[in-house]
């Protein structure tokens, strides 16, 4: 799914974004353009979730490869190579994933690419799957958007298995009303003969 948006309340009249939506066989498309660079509390705030035994950090020194590697395949991410996760991640925009202080551990993630000006795609959001339902991916996903409006991005997007769209949509991300669609580049290799 390609997201757009920003997380608060529901936008003004003035603020409702335009949306772009692209549905393919495994992925759902949705992108918004918000205007304002308005920002919204924190529906969990950085003392509460430290008093509920969890750090939030925002750079890689401390993550251990192998432990987010273990959270995307308990997730259904396939296993990486842990040296392109690490290329991926110092090519990387704005990221931000929370530890347990109980396990040392990430038990959520998200990261965001992009120009650094006036596109950014959030990839790779997730949440130990022992560790849902307790707002933690709400609060990576609140901060990081939070993070890339700061920087005077508004174009932001991101890609998500259809199944996890009600997770998205109570944050403020809708489909496209207007129909207008996105593409993804995907050729299949030639086979051998």
């Amino acid at each position: 799914m390609l997201l757009r948006g920003i997380i608060s309340s529901p936008l003004p009249s003035s603020l409702t974004p335009r949306l772009k939506v692209t549905n393919h066989p495994r992925n759902v498309a949705v992108s918004a353009q918000i205007s304002s660079g308005t920002t919204a509390a924190f529906s969990v705030s950085d003392e509460a979730l430290q008093s509920r035994g969890f750090i939030l950090r925002r750079t890689i020194g401390d993550l251990n490869l192998d432990h987010l590697n273990s959270v995307f395949v308990a997730v259904g991410f396939p296993k990486r190579d842990t040296d392109k996760i690490r290329v991926a991640l110092e090519n990387t925009e704005s990221l931000l994933w929370v530890e347990s202080q109980k396990t040392q551990k990430p038990v959520a993630f998200a990261r965001a690419t992009g120009d650094g000006v006036f596109n950014a795609i959030i990839w790779d959001v997730v949440v130990d799957p022992s560790f849902q339902g307790i707002g933690l991916g709400k609060a990576v996903m609140e901060r990081l958007i939070d993070e890339l409006l700061q920087k005077g991005i508004r174009n932001i997007a991101l890609y998500s298995e259809p199944r996890v769209l009600g997770f998205y949509r109570p944050l403020g991300f809708v489909a496209d009303p207007d129909g207008i669609r996105g593409m993804v580049y995907s050729r299949k290799p030639k086979k051998k003969k």
